[in-house]
């Protein structure tokens, strides 16, 4: 499965099997998560056999989730953006794995979270779940490209594929605030969704991105 693949397929679930993920799939999340940290300076770390990185209520509202990945690096003023970013690659990895996801960006417990790292100093603002779901989730209600978009002329291909894979992305609320403008090949991506916008910014970067390929557009 590709990753463009994975975003039309990958969908929240909150309710997985008792089923551990197998030491391979882990190894190899691992190891994309360490890459990734590499490149961004990030602290992204997957914790298995556990769910202390999940608050009270997100416990009440899921069963079995029992693995789940931080996310926390430097506390910098592009951190949420970042983590947004490269949340969303492993997201989407897990999802080519053969596994389910549920970003859970109100409802956990940095402090259960931070004992699983190994640096202090870091901010942790969120967690993502991932394991076998018992069902593979159901789509989100979505706003159209024309709600989110404009291109000054006739949009090209890839612009409209890329504003297809954005309304893919998940997001705080499912409010889906964006605003994608598009002239030639430059491209802008705001988002007003509050306390979350830095990280719905993130995750919609990515999503843009891999619909559209990095190679069609710059980011003005």
């Amino acid at each position: 499965m590709t990753i463009q693949e994975a975003i039309r397929q990958r969908h929240m679930v909150r309710k997985y099997l008792d089923k551990p993920i197998p030491e391979e799939l882990a190894a190899g999340l691992r190891e994309r998560l360490e890459m990734n940290n590499r490149v961004s300076g990030l602290h992204l770390t997957l914790v298995t056999g556990s769910a202390d990185g999940l608050g009270a209520v997100a416990k009440l509202i899921s069963k079995h989730v029992n693995n789940y990945i931080i996310l926390a690096g430097p506390d910098t003023p592009d951190l949420d953006e970042a983590l947004g970013y490269w949340g969303a690659d492993a997201m989407l990895f897990a999802q080519t794995l053969g596994l389910n996801s549920w970003w859970i960006g109100g409802m956990f417990n940095a402090k259960g979270a931070a004992g699983h790292l190994t640096e202090t100093g870091l901010r942790v603002n969120g967690v993502l779940a991932v394991g076998y779901g018992a069902s593979q989730g159901i789509p989100h209600k979505s706003k159209t490209a024309s709600d989110i978009s404009s291109y000054n002329g006739s949009a090209p291909r890839w612009f409209q594929e890329g504003a297809a894979a954005l309304l893919l992305a998940p997001t705080a609320l499912n409010r889906q605030a964006y605003r994608l403008r598009g002239e030639g090949n430059k491209v802008t991506l705001t988002c007003d969704s509050g306390h979350f916008a830095g990280i719905d910014l993130g995750i919609g970067k990515y999503h843009f991105e891999a619909g559209a390929g990095k190679e069609n557009f710059a980011w003005a």
